[in-house]
């Protein structure tokens, strides 16, 4: 099959209509819009920082406006989806669960317990969950041996209750304060669904087609990101399989660099944008690689909370701004929740130009935002465009 040529602008439609940011409420309303968007975008993906609305409430609140965060946890028990692992921890629609499986295997091939104190502690905590029921960390007596001396210094239940659910012989579900709940796989997975481990190729394709599913365009390098951890994936050589008989499309965009770009045949060409404002989150699925920002948007962006504070040029959590197909803006925010007050630390423009009625979308988005976060007010504490800053701040009056 011939490869595909795109204008940038082209490309970008595609991007946003897959990410389900062409239309606001691409998906519509209500609990079975997240259903839908979930399913759509194959995986979700789950961060716990707090200095806003959690990452994966933000980034279901932006496709769906009628959002209520309960939901994804009504979807859970449901048995609709599940959190995993794959490339990072996320939502995934519960019919992909099979597809789950090679991961769990190789992690489980990653570490075989050696030690003997090791592999009785995971038997007794798979003992006690099988005895008690559902378990939390806190369930288990502190048995670390010395002082933390971090963040990740896990003491050795945690490292055992990780490790079981990474292997898939737990699985997790959340309390109300977002804790972790532990659990044995047959008390969450709905009895009609399939359990078969996919075949090498089987595993491969999915990751291509789910992949493509939600990113639109993409380069091999992104697609096999969702495979990293199962060595020896066959992702690249699928692809190659997979356009030679006309299940992928190659395309080439306007001003880019030679490497292979792939695509779905059956994407639809004649799409449309609304020209809404879009607060993102830095986890979005258009935001998590700073490469296709940069080839796609021309938007250079970092998420800088893992950069040491003195390099940061934007804030500690700024949240890109998107405008139609353009980044116009990046907001470092931070919810007070008990103040109710949203405060944006630094709102930075882009170098656009923006007119009134694109300053209005803004704020519309804004103010659905501040709500969203629980919040009733806001607090401007600095902007490198006083204009823009001003005419915002008219629409908050």
């Amino acid at each position: 099959m011939e490869p595909i040529s795109l204008s940038g602008r082209q490309a970008r439609k595609i991007i946003l209509h897959t990410a389900g940011l062409a239309q606001k409420a691409q998906f519509g309303t209500g609990i079975e819009a997240v259903y839908r968007l979930v399913d759509h975008l194959g995986f979700i993906q789950l961060d716990t920082n707090y200095v806003v609305e959690r990452a994966h409430h933000h980034v279901i609140a932006t496709r769906v406006p009628d959002y209520e965060p309960r939901w994804l946890a009504e979807l859970t028990e449901e048995g609709r989806i599940f959190e995993y692992f794959t490339s990072d921890a996320g939502y995934l629609p519960m019919h992909d669960f099979r597809f789950s499986l090679p991961v769990k295997q190789a992690f489980a091939n990653r570490h075989e317990p050696s030690a003997k104190q090791e592999i009785n502690l995971m038997t007794q905590v798979m003992d006690r969950i099988e005895r008690e029921g559902p378990l939390m960390v806190g369930d288990f007596e502190n048995d670390r041996l010395e002082a933390s001396s971090g963040w990740w210094d896990w003491r050795p239940a945690k490292v055992a209750l990780e490790r079981l659910y990474l292997e898939g012989k737990l699985m997790i579900t959340r309390n109300k304060s977002f804790h972790k709940v532990y659990d044995l796989p047959m008390n969450l997975i709905p009895g009609d669904t399939i359990l078969t481990v996919p075949t090498a190729e089987e595993y491969a394709r999915f990751v291509i087609r789910r992949t493509l599913g939600a990113l639109g365009i993409a380069y091999a390098k992104e697609i096999a990101w969702r495979a990293r951890y199962v060595k020896g994936n066959l992702v690249k050589k699928e692809l190659a399989r997979m356009v030679t008989e006309g299940e992928l499309t190659v395309v080439q965009v306007d001003g880019l660099k030679s490497v292979p770009l792939y695509m779905l045949p059956d994407h639809p060409t004649n799409i449309g944008l609304s020209g809404d404002a879009y607060i993102l989150s830095p986890f979005d699925i258009l935001n998590v690689f700073r490469h296709r920002l940069r080839d796609f948007f021309d938007f250079d962006y970092q998420i800088e909370c893992f950069v040491p504070a003195a390099k940061r040029k934007y804030g500690y959590f700024s949240l890109p701004v998107l405008l139609g197909d353009t980044f116009v803006a990046r907001m470092d925010a931070k919810a007070e929740r008990k103040q109710k007050l949203l405060i944006v630390h630094n709102l930075h423009f882009e170098d656009v130009a923006l007119d009134e009625a694109a300053i209005e979308k803004i704020v519309t988005e804004l103010k659905a935002f501040v709500q969203f976060n629980q919040c009733r007010d806001i607090e401007f504490k600095k902007s490198n465009n006083q204009m823009y800053l001003q005419q915002m701040m008219k629409g908050f009056a």
